[in-house]
């Protein structure tokens, strides 16, 4: 069998993709090699999704057994919506963190599953776009890399329903945002990745 191709790890890198395109395993193997880089390094997985229904108890934890056995170092936290404080928490010199994803994170605030909290829906929209700017804050002064995963889903026909047009037009800003934010971006395809963007 042969080796997963080495790649440098980046200041900060977003990973683009589809459902299934491999972009949270292109975000494991740059976790994985910084691991293996030197000894003293470590890797921290910021996870945004929320276990708001049976199917997607059972998806997470899946994915936290199948990341276990992938990348064994890799931590995790998580964090369904204040990932500034958790990025400037957790992100030293010697940290990878992974982002995992930024689409669930804008949900958890747009269009939030929770009861509870969708009878906050406009305070918390309201407070989005501050939470983003402390986001893209904490990005550009964190002291070790980033690797921030996200969807692109405006590729297909325009959804039908006046919410889902708006979030995915809050997404496709988002993902415009972290790529200016990001010194490289990868879009991935059926497990490929493209280069968009690798500044030196």
């Amino acid at each position: 069998m042969n080796a997963a191709p080495q790649t440098t790890i980046a200041r900060s890198e977003l990973i683009l993709g589809g459902q299934k395109s491999g972009k949270s395993r292109r975000a494991e193997l740059l976790a994985r090699q910084w691991l293996q880089a030197a000894p003293a390094h470590r890797a921290l997985l910021l996870a945004t999704g929320q276990p708001w229904d049976d199917e997607m108890r059972a998806r997470i934890a899946r994915h936290q057994r199948e990341r276990a056995e992938r990348v064994p170092g890799l931590q995790t936290v998580e964090e369904p919506r204040d990932l500034a404080h958790a990025l400037a928490c957790h992100s030293t010199p010697q940290t990878l963190i992974v982002v995992d994803c930024l689409t669930l994170w804008l949900t958890n605030w747009l269009m939030p599953a929770d009861p509870q909290d969708v009878e906050q829906k406009q305070p918390l929209a309201a407070d989005w776009q501050a939470q983003a700017a402390h986001f893209f804050e904490a990005l550009t002064h964190a002291p070790g890399p980033v690797v921030l995963v996200g969807n692109e889903i405006g590729l297909g026909v325009i959804p039908l329903g006046r919410e889902v047009r708006a979030f995915v037009d809050a997404l496709g800003a988002l993902n415009q945002r972290a790529a200016a934010a990001c010194q490289r971006v990868t879009l991935m395809a059926a497990g490929l990745p493209l280069a968009l963007k690798d500044t030196p």
